[in-house]
């Protein structure tokens, strides 16, 4: 037992340790080191990039914060001209004509001009729909009251049109030094959007100016969907909302793992002069996801090299034997399996091993020719079975498997069915009389006609047994069933085949027919029934008659079948 459990250990030790497992260690002892330091330097340039892009992109913002001073500079300007000319007025006429005349347009960020009195009631505006708006509980227009300063308010939406927006305050008393009135303007949101473009379109970065409660003013077009929404809603800025609005400071910075496990920098900046802040977030995996994919692809080149190397060092065995034999031993089995269109590609075998091939073609070729052999053999047999020798037209096994396929094919298409049931009159008595050999003739005779008429008709023939014919009719009601049986009659009447047992002193047939609608209540033998019911009524009533009989009568055409079993 020890020797036998050595033997096994033995054995598993060598297949570890074969050429492939030796080949395998080499190539990674050559290359793997090489390769390491590749990755090692690509995550130096990682970090390098993050650390190079978070500066080039706080640039950026520094950049986009002073525009958006500068377009609410703009704003201040110009409600400061108004507040010193309605200061200057000295009345709300001529200051508001100056005021509808005034506003700039080479200013599209400013929507609308607005004066409104001290009670906050607007007094005149370069939009109508305005004039008489009350905006004393507005905090931005207490605020300006209270400070004698400019206002930025926080984000809102307009009462007329109801459109987000932020409301620019200066009030005259700065130059006047009495409470008489404030200047406002409506500020484009978009406009102060369309002036952070520069931040956007790029990979894992996110920014957005937002008020001092935390709602997003303005961001670039391919994050315009966040205006309007709170920061505390966007879910990669809600871990440092509440800092970078809290802070005292202009400017700064943090570093986070986000919800989404990416880790993100973030720098805010304040617009000078009000309580607004630009926030841009950058994603440093996707910032240096050009370096990761380098890095992910200097693994794969790894695991590539060592691939190569040791497919280098397998190749001639791999192609020389192991495939070949692989290959004659699939097609091997492939014939124990039944497939006999396996055969073996000589092109692709090494020469050594095309006698083998040629050899196992060749008795892949022979199974294959006795398998066809057999098969044509076996059609014949089938053939053979299913047609009366003697008559040439289908035997009964034929003729019910025709049967059973045009009843399903009628009751799919819900089409008639029409059979025919045919017997030779007295036929018992012509034997007696002239011999089998001429009854067979008969029979042969009959076969015949019976098959000119099917092939007209599109019928399907069979001799039913004995004596005793059918004509399968698809897709025929019952009249035109009786119309063929008719035609059967007379083409037998018409053989003038002598019989002078008879009354008619011919051959003569007698002809059930049955029609039906093929459904799930009703059978193949039903049809065959009511056949055979209609053929004992047209022999009770005389031979050489045609009596249809409808599948639903069967009960009813009971006693004509018992009268003419005893007749």
């Amino acid at each position: 037992m020890a020797s036998v459990s050595f033997n096994r250990k033995r054995a598993k030790l060598k297949q570890v340790l074969g050429i492939r497992a030796r080949l395998a260690l080499l190539a990674v002892i050559l290359v793997a080191p090489l390769m390491l330091e590749r990755i090692r330097s690509l995550e130096d340039t990682r970090t390098r990039q993050i650390a190079q892009a978070t500066v080039e992109f706080t640039t950026v913002a520094r950049h986009s914060a002073d525009a958006q001073r500068e377009v609410i500079s703009s704003v201040e300007t110009i409600l400061k001209s108004e507040a010193f000319i309605r200061a200057s007025a000295g009345g709300v006429s001529k200051s508001c004509d100056v005021l509808r005349a005034s506003l700039p347009s080479n200013l599209p960020w400013i929507r609308t001009l607005l004066i409104a009195g001290q009670d906050g009631r607007i007094q005149c505006a370069t939009n109508n729909m305005y004039v008489g708006l009350d905006l004393s509980d507005r905090p931005y227009f207490q605020q300006a009251q209270e400070t004698g300063r400019f206002v930025l308010s926080d984000f809102i939406l307009s009462r007329p049109v109801l459109s987000p927006t932020v409301m620019a305050v200066y009030p005259v008393s700065a130059f006047s030094g009495t409470s008489d009135a404030v200047v406002l303007a409506t500020v484009n949101l978009d406009w102060m959007s369309k002036v952070m473009n520069n931040l956007g379109g790029r990979a894992g970065i996110t920014a957005v100016l937002v008020d001092s409660a935390g709602t997003v003013l303005a961001a670039p077009a391919d994050q315009h969907s966040a205006v309007g929404r709170p920061l505390d809603n966007m879910p990669l800025m809600s871990a440092i909302a509440d800092k970078a609005l809290r802070s005292d400071q202009d400017e700064g910075s943090l570093s986070f793992l986000a919800a989404d496990g990416s880790r993100r920098a973030v720098s805010y900046i304040r617009i000078a002069g009000t309580n607004a802040r630009l926030i841009a977030s950058i994603d440093e995996d996707k910032v240096s996801a050009a370096v990761s994919r380098d890095i992910r692809t200097a693994y794969l080149q790894l695991a590539f090299v060592v691939v190569f190397v040791l497919l280098g060092a397998l190749i001639a065995a791999e192609k020389l034997v192991i495939k070949p034999i692989e290959m004659l031993a699939d097609m091997a089995k492939r014939l124990g399996e039944g497939d006999l269109s396996a055969r073996a590609a000589r092109n692709r075998l090494p020469a050594e091993f095309v006698p083998l091939a040629r050899a196992f073609n060749a008795m892949a070729a022979q199974l294959s020719q006795r398998e066809r052999e057999l098969i044509a053999s076996n059609d014949r047999l089938t053939v053979m079975a299913s047609i009366d020798m003697l008559s040439g037209l289908a035997n009964r096994r034929g003729f019910q498997s025709r049967l059973d396929f045009e009843w399903m094919r009628a009751q799919q298409y819900g089409s008639d069915l029409a059979l025919l049931m045919i017997d030779v009159d007295h036929f018992k008595l012509f034997n007696d009389t002239y011999g089998h050999l001429e009854g067979d003739s008969c029979l042969t005779r009959l076969g015949e006609s019976l098959s000119g008429i099917a092939a007209d008709t599109m019928g399907f023939a069979a001799r039913y047994g004995g004596e005793e014919f059918c004509l399968l009719l698809p897709n025929t009601d019952v009249n035109r069933a009786v119309e063929i049986g008719e035609l059967v009659r007379a083409a037998v009447l018409k053989l003038c085949l002598p019989h002078i047992t008879s009354a008619h002193m011919i051959v003569t047939v007698s002809i059930g027919v049955a029609a039906a609608k093929p459904n799930e209540a009703l059978r193949p033998g039903d049809l065959i029934e009511a056949a055979d019911a209609a053929l004992y009524a047209a022999k009770h009533r005389g031979r050489n008659k045609v009596v249809e009989h409808g599948v639903q009568a069967i009960e009813t055409s009971a006693a004509d079948m018992m009268m003419a079993a005893s007749a």
